[in-house]
């Protein structure tokens, strides 16, 4: 392949490029009105470092392991 073949594949997938992103620029802003979420719930959350109160997780099941109690089939 010649220099002038690569620098002719090398525009022509610039050009595709460009055009993806362009395309990807559009779908993201009819997208972006229904990722806002709901009104009054933007902005972040402070979550709190403190550990949680241990009686929140009692009589809870272990997620995956199922009930404490009950053996797998």
């Amino acid at each position: 392949m010649s220099l002038q073949d690569d620098l002719t594949a090398v525009r022509r997938n610039l050009n595709e490029l460009v055009r993806s992103v362009e395309r990807l620029e559009q779908d993201v802003a009819r997208q972006a009105p229904a990722a806002s979420g709901p009104a009054g719930r933007e902005g972040m959350v402070s979550v709190p470092d403190t550990p949680y109160d241990s009686t929140l997780w009692t009589d809870s099941d272990d997620e995956g392991l199922g009930a404490r109690d009950r053996r797998a089939p």
